[in-house]
């Protein structure tokens, strides 16, 4: 094992104050009423607000009665907009120094099409049709492989005809993760290939020039817990390097009524984030620039530091998978040539590199990080995962068991590891769990049974084509597929939680036992990470939805928390418990470029904005 220098602030680069540091004054309560046309109360509208110049939009939603009230905010002045599905967006101005009182009257849309467009993507994926067993096949095919590389909001906002929807299934079968082009450096998705023109004809019945068979059913807006919650969106600089124009991005994903855009590059490519003790925002970058590996968000004031570790080609170290330990320290995968491990102490802001000794499996690609509860960190590496003893500062090596089957490789994502020192980690493709014994170094599996339902309607034709498939990436999975992706374990009981991104579920694996069970998410909404609190609640974020789900294990009942950005695609989420002080969730926004956290206010927290509103 060799450890690398320390790498200090001299490498980081800090960006301009992006809103003055200010104390939240206790008269700057901005409040108001939301109704409709019609005179009625509306319950579950999302308000936001962002100060004028600013970077920061904080985000509440309307009570039962219609009424909102914002967390106290500086003074200044301040956009103000209202939201709710079938609905036109509210706006307003208010200047809190002299008036915090901004009241909303939402017209209904009047155009379909005009709703449809500000729906997130679970809605439009539950809208399509599925009235016959080959509507489910091509439905089935749309949720899991058409939507590997953006939220399924994105393509599904637009009309075309079959022959339009062919030459975007042509493309995006040449496509990889990012949705970067590589037909020319690897065979196409043989999925999309084999299934191109049903799907383009099924795509025109849906979304195509003529009447559609889309069936859109809206959810009850949020209420209750869900309604009480408070987001505050951070906004990320675009790359400099890059030399765009300042007007460059036209829609920041705030107003859903102008639908979900397409911004991911360039930019700082936010994977996952944490809050570290004192609250502050921590995010990894695993998209190549020449100035970002690590990131930091100061909360209260949106400034942005980066911190740069030197890469190959001139370029920044990347960075993927993120955890925060029991002591505060921040642990990340980090690849300067080679894949290692990255240690950051937010107090002293300085970065330690180790890097495994040669001829052992590196970490790398899209991996994840978590600690043991013996303080070791576990990093997924593609063929298996890499255990770092932080005391003796030395690694060891887990390979997969079954890394290869005849149709198809599997690739490491997601990695957990639980308080008795195992390591966990998923191999997607595969629906498999690799498990890394911490006492006696050994690896073994856990097999997760395929979607039956999904086995049941596979036609001849299709069985033969699938029985001699080869995958050519980990976002081509077969219909049957669950698609474990990204976990998390609870550090206070023996229980490991698994999104089954495509299964739409999560698995509950008990680390003694090994008894698997499967909890559907509902409406087949999909999971991606899962993070555990301690009451032993799951909580999971969809990446195609704009929101987070927390599922009680006690009651066996889900509660949806909706994001304020439409097509924000989230592929993690992470928390902070500080005794006597609030839940707070970060949520790294990877299509819109922004670090969220959502806070848990509980309802003596209202009641005294209300109080004091009122005075």
């Amino acid at each position: 094992m060799r450890r690398s220098r320390n790498f200090v602030l001299a490498n980081a680069t800090a960006l301009a104050l992006i809103l003055a540091a200010a104390p939240a004054f206790a008269d700057a309560l901005l409040r108001g009423t939301v109704k409709s046309a019609d005179g009625k109360a509306m319950g579950g509208v999302t308000v936001s607000t962002k100060p004028q110049g600013g970077t920061i939009t904080t985000t509440v939603f309307t009570d039962e009665a219609g009424n909102y009230y914002f967390p106290a905010l500086p003074d200044g002045h301040y956009r103000v907009w209202a939201q709710a599905l079938s609905y036109q967006t509210g706006k307003g101005e208010v200047d809190l120094a002299k008036n915090g009182k901004q009241d909303f009257t939402l017209a209904p849309m009047n155009d379909a099409e005009a709703t449809f467009k500000q729906l997130p993507g679970n809605l439009m994926l539950d809208a399509l049709p599925a009235q016959t067993a080959e509507d489910q096949r091509m439905k089935r095919i749309v949720r899991i492989v058409c939507t590997g590389c953006h939220t399924p909001s994105f393509p599904l906002q637009n009309r075309f005809d079959e022959a339009g929807w062919s030459a975007i299934i042509e493309l995006m079968k040449n496509a990889n993760v990012y949705g970067t082009y590589v037909g020319a450096e690897r065979k196409p998705s043989g999925i999309l290939d084999f299934h191109q023109k049903e799907l383009a004809a099924y795509l025109a019945r849906a979304r195509g020039p003529g009447q559609s068979d889309m069936d859109v059913k809206l959810e009850p807006r949020p209420s209750g817990e869900a309604a009480r919650v408070v987001f505050k969106e951070y906004d990320l600089p675009l790359d400099p390097d890059a030399n765009l124009p300042a007007n460059f991005v036209q829609n920041d994903d705030s107003d859903w009524s102008l639908g979900t855009p397409s911004v991911l590059i360039p930019g700082w490519g936010v994977h996952d984030a944490w809050l570290d003790l004192t609250g502050n925002l921590w995010f990894t970058c695993n998209i190549p620039n020449k100035r970002t590996t690590i990131g930091r968000i100061d909360t209260a004031t949106g400034t942005v530091k980066l911190f740069k570790v030197a890469g190959a080609n001139g370029l920044a170290a990347q960075t993927h998978g993120m955890t925060r330990d029991p002591k505060g320290i921040l642990w990340f995968n980090i690849n300067n040539g080679r894949g290692g491990i990255g240690r950051l102490d937010p107090a002293s802001q300085k970065i330690e590199v180790y890097l495994p000794p040669l001829g052992m499996i590196e970490t790398g690609g899209a991996a994840t990080v978590d600690y043991d509860g013996k303080g070791n960190i576990w990093s997924s590496a593609p063929n298996g995962a890499l255990r770092f003893d932080t005391a003796a500062e030395k690694f060891t090596e887990f390979k997969s068991a079954t890394f290869k089957t005849p149709n198809g490789t599997g690739v490491t994502y997601g990695t957990a590891a639980d308080r008795d020192g195992n390591g966990y980690w998923a191999e997607m493709m595969l629906d498999t769990i690799g498990v890394g014994d911490g006492k006696s170094s050994t690896v073994s599996e856990i097999k997760l049974a395929p979607v039956k339902a999904q086995e049941a309607i596979i036609t001849p034709d299709e069985r033969k084509f699938y029985a001699t498939y080869n995958q050519p990436d980990f976002n081509s999975p077969m219909p049957w597929a669950e698609g474990p992706r990204r976990m998390g374990t609870d550090k206070n009981a023996d229980v490991l939680w698994v999104g089954d991104s495509w299964g739409a579920n999560l698995a509950r694996i008990d680390t003694h036992t090994r008894a698997v069970n499967f909890v559907p998410l509902p409406d087949h909404q999909q999971p991606y990470h899962v993070a555990v609190d301690s009451h032993h609640d799951a909580w999971t974020n969809l990446w195609g939805a704009d929101r987070l789900m927390r599922y009680d294990p006690n009651t066996g009942t889900w509660t949806a928390f909706d994001l304020p950005t439409r097509g924000a695609e989230p592929r993690y989420v992470s928390l902070l418990e500080r005794a006597g002080q609030d839940t707070e969730l970060a949520i790294p926004y990877f299509r819109a470029r922004k670090v969220a956290v959502m806070t848990l206010r509980s309802r003596a927290e209202i009641d005294a904005l209300k109080k004091q509103a009122a005075q």
